[in-house]
């Protein structure tokens, strides 16, 4: 069995420096939010609740997350 050229893709090294520096990210942003969790605790129950929602999510946004996913697989900092 032969390998098509046209086809043969060589791994890049973007994915896996990629992953570690999304773990990094990820681990800055837990430090960063349990930072937070004395003030947040002093919150009612149901005051707690979306500020943990609202931090889970933002992350992505503040984060370059997307454009370091984009640069994973594109090579480049943004889609297009």
């Amino acid at each position: 069995m032969t390998i098509d050229p046209r086809h043969y893709h060589q791994p890049s090294w973007r994915k896996p420096v990629g992953m570690l520096a999304i773990v990094a990210l990820i681990a800055l942003w837990a430090v960063l939010v349990g930072s937070l969790s004395g003030w947040i605790g002093s919150l009612p129950i149901w005051a707690q609740v979306p500020v943990y929602v609202v931090l889970g999510i933002v992350w992505i946004w503040l984060l370059p997350l997307r454009r370091l996913l984009a640069w994973m697989e594109t090579g480049r900092w943004h889609r297009g």
